[in-house]
């Protein structure tokens, strides 16, 4: 096993107040079944039992009055052992450079989008002042993709690609390889460009064919492990990435591992095993 921790990059554990109602919601829109209860008290068990240090919390704000709860709470979850906490934006909001200094002086060094939710497409203009003030600092994991064509989709992956050309040094992660059912996008869509994608809600739709084609076309250091927690378990998509990948223990470990290049633990302290 390497000597780095082990990080899964999508996961979502919410006050004690909204969980419940977020999960259900979950639920409702991707019609399946959650594997947890979005608490993190529930997550923390499931990622020592998978020998995982380190697990992302993410949320996003569907609307700009959302914006300050979410990220005080936010704020919390930085003494979380294991936990690395993301801040949300949402184009609706005012104040967005004083909250992104609020987050990056409170230890937040993530942004976590979702445009399908928040009701906003990737390439809007008011997001142009978000991914400046990000460039050089923040990570944003970005869901990508849908059920509707990439042109008229609020995000798909040539809207991410486009971002990145536009800001270079911009971190950005795509999430569910790359675009959620766009997934034959992928390969053309990020041609040329550093786009990071998670492994989190894919494994159970996508074709065979893609999946290979898609990690094939990549170098490996460019897949994060995520679970999306509540909806997925860590334990049981580390199971199912390595038998449809036919990834060796040593190849899974290493992807597991990858997200460190983000350096999103500095200073965090770690879930013992």
């Amino acid at each position: 096993m390497s000597s780095l921790p082990r990080i899964d990059i999508h996961c979502h554990a919410f006050h004690p107040k909204i969980a419940s109602k977020v999960c259900e919601q979950l639920q409702d829109y991707y019609q399946m079944k959650a594997s947890g209860t979005a608490l993190w008290e529930d997550l923390e068990p499931r990622l020592r039992q998978a020998h995982i240090q380190y697990a992302t919390v993410l949320s996003a704000a569907t609307r700009k009055e959302q914006v300050e709860p979410a990220n005080h709470y936010a704020v919390t979850q930085v003494n979380f052992p294991g936990a690395i906490p993301f801040g949300t934006i949402h184009p609706d909001y005012e104040k967005i450079e004083e909250m992104l200094a609020y987050l990056w002086d409170n230890g937040i060094r993530g942004i976590k989008l979702h445009p399908d939710f928040q009701g906003f497409r990737l390439d809007d203009p008011r997001m142009d002042r978000v991914y400046a003030a990000c460039e050089g600092r923040f990570v944003v994991l970005s869901h990508v993709g849908d059920r509707f064509p990439p042109e008229v989709n609020p995000s798909c992956p040539y809207k991410i690609a486009a971002i990145k050309r536009k800001y270079p040094k911009l971190q950005l992660v795509a999430a569910h390889f790359g675009g959620y059912r766009h997934w034959e996008h992928v390969v053309k869509a990020y041609e040329g460009v550093e786009i990071y994608m998670d492994t989190s809600s894919a494994l159970f739709a996508i074709p065979q064919e893609l999946l290979e084609q898609i990690f094939k076309a990549f170098p490996r250091e460019r897949f994060f492990f995520g679970s999306d927690y509540p909806l997925g378990d860590c334990n049981h998509e580390i199971e199912l990435l390595q038998r449809r990948l036919r990834l060796t223990d040593t190849e899974i470990d290493q992807l597991m591992t990858n997200a460190n290049v983000l350096n999103l633990t500095e200073g965090r302290k770690p879930l013992d095993d």
